[in-house]
């Protein structure tokens, strides 16, 4: 008996605090998968970063003694320079001369990519004027950003996702919820072939130096707005119509964005995917709810009741051939 009431309570006791028990288990998902990514990557990128060190290692000691004349710290102190320079997008090498990081183009994908907070990294601002004026633009640009493909993807989504789903629905009569995730399959490899597969062998046609994989790699880094910089169009040294290539690069990061916007928003409109959500959700009070409508219905009545007394009065002003008679007139034609 005593363990049946205690075995009661605890459901009951789970059931009350269903969403916070849900939210611990997020948070605890979350942080497994912080440590599990950061395992996987130790364990595949530790071996090559050993070997590419030994490698380095071994090319130094190599010039060393082919170079008596050069002592270790000047080598060092030259490197050091150069690698200053290649992170700047500034490099050495006698056949990147040609290659400029500022001109109009390249400042064009430079813009967006910051604007689109992808941040590829390979281009940064080297004077101070440039680095406070991409921290004014930045603070203004990315709200407006986010408001341009805010707009831009509700607009989207009524004739890409709302309305084929409720013709679907109402045409041919099918479950709304069954419509809905089919579309958004479709809807789904669609968007993965036109701005994933297709480009993906488009770039490993173009550069030389990529094969599909790394293309596709580039894609869904910069249209997931990860932007790590390790692969950037365009930068090759004997890269052919450059400054339109780099136009057309700019033009797919906007539109490859709006796209998976649209994607994500259409899957969250899921039936299946809100009740999930909800799970994890802080649930309002059925007071507060109350408090709020009534809130509502209260300013809502007011203004109502305060546009029709101001519209009687607008009325009444604009109303011709009345005239306004005084309280003592009145009072007078009723005596005579």
């Amino acid at each position: 008996m005593l363990q049946s009431l205690a075995g009661s309570s605890c459901v009951r006791l789970v059931e009350q605090h269903r969403s916070a028990w849900c939210f611990a288990l997020l948070v605890l998902g979350y942080l497994l998968y912080l440590v599990f990514g950061a395992v996987v990557f130790s364990s595949v990128e530790l071996p090559y970063e050993d070997l590419l060190r030994q490698e380095l290692g071994k090319l130094k000691q190599r010039f060393l003694q082919e170079h008596a004349c050069l002592s270790e710290q000047q080598l060092e102190q030259f490197l050091v320079r150069v690698l200053e320079a290649s992170n700047y997008g500034v490099s050495v090498l006698s056949n990147a001369s040609g290659n400029w990081n500022w001109d109009f183009t390249s400042s064009l994908f430079f813009a967006s990519t910051v604007l689109s907070t992808t941040g590829y990294g390979h281009t940064v601002p080297l004077s101070n004027g440039g680095k406070a004026f991409c921290i004014i633009y930045s603070v203004i640009g990315i709200p407006f950003t986010l408001l341009f493909l805010t707009a831009v993807v509700q607009r989207i989504i009524v004739y890409v996702t709302r309305r084929p789903v409720l013709y679907f629905h109402i045409r041919w009569g099918f479950s709304k919820q069954v419509v809905a995730i089919i579309h958004a399959m479709v809807l789904g490899f669609i968007t993965v072939s036109c701005f994933f597969l297709i480009p993906a062998a488009i770039f490993s046609v173009l550069e030389d130096d990529w094969n599909f994989l790394e293309s596709f790699y580039f894609c869904f880094i910069s249209l997931s707005t990860i932007g790590l910089g390790d692969y950037v169009p365009g930068e090759g040294y004997n890269q052919k119509f450059r400054e339109l290539y780099k136009v057309g690069i700019t033009c797919y990061l906007l539109m490859g964005l709006i796209a998976m916007l649209v994607v994500l928003e259409t899957f969250c409109e899921l039936h299946e995917l809100k009740k999930f959500r909800k799970l994890f959700y802080v649930k309002k009070d059925k007071e507060e709810d109350q408090v709020h409508i009534m809130e509502h219905d209260q300013l809502s009545f007011s203004s109502i009741s305060d546009q029709a007394a101001s519209m009687k009065d607008d009325q009444k002003a604009n109303e011709p051939f009345v005239n306004s008679q005084s309280p003592t007139s009145n009072d007078s034609s009723l005596n005579n």
